[in-house]
């Protein structure tokens, strides 16, 4: 049993900020309060206690390319079969792929993330691969495989069905690339497998501009709409929203993962987060291909933080984008599956404790911590 105590806490859902100490016993939170005091004393007069970060979307094993490709367009990047990455996946050793997943997720746990939703590429020995690599780590992969079947203009839906029931077997979902690549049979098979056993469906929409004009070309709908009917439980960029979509994803209970600096180094887009945030809709944030981008997340709020404001002429308040990257996977059913903490009693203890440099402690986080200002990192596989 120990107390954090003296620190400004970012306590709920909401990051209300208290000055109250923690008390944690058996890696959950039993107390909060100001006079809470129990067990070793870990005093962080002035700090700021946040809830540990979840990166809302992550390609882990593009770890293995790193800055390979920089440059190319968003197809020749990570387009399957033959993107840059997947070409590179096919032809690395399970041995050189486990060492890079695992030296990015400790990367990840030295800069205050927790958990990670990846997509995951080579099927069931994709997933496994994963597995081994996070083994004994204090991190939590949230797994969403995919399979080569699911690919083609006519796949055979006897075969994917059975690599869907496979992969839920031993995944925490099922993410395909796009609906570039899949047919509405595939998608509604996926989505429909999904929520019957509680798992997460999720898949990229409007990531460019041509994904979307291609979809309205095809089949007069756009990416964002195909994602809304066909209920994945995820959807992912959101980068280039027509008409109405924004409020279709609004009137729905979907979560949305939208991921700035990535579309940013392929040239794609600006997510429009004012507008989503106006609307509702309580995205989370990830920082998406490895080969692109570290996946730390004070940089991915830095850069968004700045980029709302010059882009879109509107700043962002730092507050709900500190919520992107902890506590808005809570307001969701998904979370179930995450199973991500807030700091509140009862909760398992998960979260980071950080130097203050001013007095707003969002946008402290967003715009002035990195990752050797973390003091401690409470998390409930680990202590440090």
């Amino acid at each position: 049993m120990f107390t954090v105590s003296n620190g400004i806490i970012l306590k709920g859902q909401d990051l209300v900020p208290v000055r109250e100490n923690i008390v944690v016993d058996d890696g959950k939170i039993i107390e909060i309060a100001k006079d809470a005091k129990e067990g070793k004393i870990i005093d962080v007069d002035g700090a700021i206690v946040c809830p540990s970060f979840i990166n809302g979307h992550v390609h882990i094993g593009d770890s293995i390319i790193k800055d390979e490709g920089y440059g190319l367009s968003l197809a020749e990047m990570v387009k399957p079969p033959n993107g840059v990455k997947h070409v590179a996946l096919s032809n690395a050793e399970d041995e050189d792929l486990v060492n890079a997943m695992r030296q990015s997720m400790q990367d990840m746990i030295d800069s205050g993330t927790t958990h990670f939703i990846d997509y995951r590429e080579g099927g069931i020995k994709g997933v496994k691969l994963l597995r081994v690599a996070s083994k004994d780590l204090p991190i939590k992969p949230i797994i969403l495989g995919r399979d080569d079947s699911f690919y083609g203009d006519d796949p055979d839906l006897g075969k994917v069905k059975i690599a869907i029931r496979k992969l839920l077997k031993i995944a925490d979902g099922i993410a395909p690339s796009g609906f570039g690549e899949i047919t509405p049979e595939v998608a509604g098979l996926i989505s429909e497998k999904c929520s019957k056993q509680g798992k997460i469906s999720s898949i990229h929409v409007a990531e460019s501009e041509s994904n979307q004009i291609e979809s309205l070309n095809n089949d007069k709908l756009t990416e964002i709409a195909k994602g809304v009917n066909s209920s994945f439980t995820q959807l992912v960029h959101l980068t280039n929203p027509k008409a109405n979509d924004l409020e279709l994803v609004a009137g729905s209970n979907q979560n949305v993962v939208v991921c700035p600096r990535a579309n940013a180094t392929l040239n794609v887009g600006v997510a429009p987060l004012n507008r989503m945030l106006d609307l509702g809709i309580m995205p989370l944030i990830g920082s998406d291909n490895v080969m692109l981008n570290s996946p730390n997340m004070f940089r991915e709020l830095e850069f968004t933080l700045k980029l709302m404001s010059v882009y879109y002429r509107k700043y962002i308040n730092p507050k709900d984008l500190v919520k992107m990257a902890t506590t808005n996977i809570c307001g969701f059913e998904i979370n179930s599956v995450v199973e991500k903490s807030l700091i509140s009693e009862d909760n398992f203890a998960e979260f980071i404790v950080l130097k203050s440099f001013s007095k707003n402690p969002y946008l402290n986080i967003c715009n002035r911590v990195e990752t050797k200002n973390i003091l401690y990192t409470i998390n409930k596989k680990i202590n440090v």
